[in-house]
């Protein structure tokens, strides 16, 4: 069958570090189920106050030891001197990671709010300024299409936005979303706020629409009710649940490509399949068997 023509489109995977010998075979699956689409780079992320930071580090080395992918460490602020974080960074740098994602972080679990750790940084934007005067690293941040929960407007956020970007960050992140105008409208403003670097969509497939409920509105993020629609009576039937979420994810990416994005973030949640098939149809084929079919 003749290929059509397919734009280049650039992903990237989020994963979570494992935190039980299961969760971690579960995990490797998924990294060596999606290696061959080639992703741009994938991360691993922290827990709340920094909890899986240790398994943070062992899966980021892994990945660069052991795939061929490119790791993009998470660093936040949350308990660590400025003197630790340089510690961990300089490791990653030697190690023969170039890619980070800086984060300010979430309180550590029982405490509502965020307190900077005396002998660290206080903000992202510090912890940015800071990495990017030891070495010199691509840099990833978060941004909230609807606002960070804690930001006190809209305009607030974008300002701590553009702070990152004149600290150094070279690419932002979105929080998940579900309204491709949200997005749209987002870029709008950031342009309009003189942020230049690439803003790429963070998709999340809903595997679990009650727990992503839960998940959004602790992030801030809206669900529209139409995708409760879509879900509804499925609470019980996983694998027709399955088939919804990827259908309501490639529509979601497709809007999107039809606004002109080409590059994605994908919340992978360790779970390939979902991803995977997205990917597919984007037009994204496993290295391998692309080359080939050049043959």
């Amino acid at each position: 069958m003749a290929r059509p023509d397919v734009r280049p489109f650039r992903v990237s995977f989020e994963f979570f570090p494992p935190g039980s010998p299961a969760m971690e075979e579960n995990l490797w699956h998924a990294i060596q189920r999606l290696e061959p689409l080639a992703p741009w780079f994938v991360c691993v992320t922290y827990g709340a106050g920094g909890s899986t930071r240790e398994r943070t580090h062992r899966t980021v080395h892994r990945i660069l030891t052991e795939t061929s992918l490119a790791p993009a460490a998470h660093l936040t602020c949350v308990g660590a001197t400025r003197d630790e974080v340089a510690a961990v960074a300089d490791d990653y740098w030697a190690a023969g990671v170039r890619q980070l994602v800086a984060l300010r972080g979430d309180p550590p679990a029982g405490e509502e709010t965020y307190t900077p750790h005396p002998n660290g940084y206080a903000y992202a934007s510090d912890l940015i300024a800071g990495l990017r005067a030891r070495h010199p690293w691509e840099i990833s941040v978060a941004c909230f299409p609807e606002g960070h929960p804690q930001a006190p407007s809209l305009s607030a956020d974008l300002d701590n936005l553009k702070r990152k970007v004149d600290a150094g960050a070279t690419r932002a992140i979105t929080q998940f979303f579900f309204d491709n105008a949200i997005y749209l409208r987002f870029q709008e403003r950031a342009a309009r706020a003189g942020i230049t670097i690439p803003i790429l969509p963070g998709i999340m497939p809903v595997t679990n629409f009650a727990a992503m409920v839960k998940f959004a509105k602790k992030a801030g993020a809206s669900v529209p009710a139409e995708l409760g629609w879509k879900f509804e009576g499925l609470e019980n039937d996983p694998e027709t649940r399955k088939l919804v979420a990827a259908t309501v994810a490639a529509e979601q990416v497709h809007g999107l490509v039809a606004e002109g994005v080409s590059d994605f973030h994908f919340y992978t949640l360790n779970r390939a399949d979902l991803t995977y098939a997205i990917c597919h149809l984007l037009g994204l084929r496993p290295r391998v068997a692309a080359e080939a079919g050049r043959a």
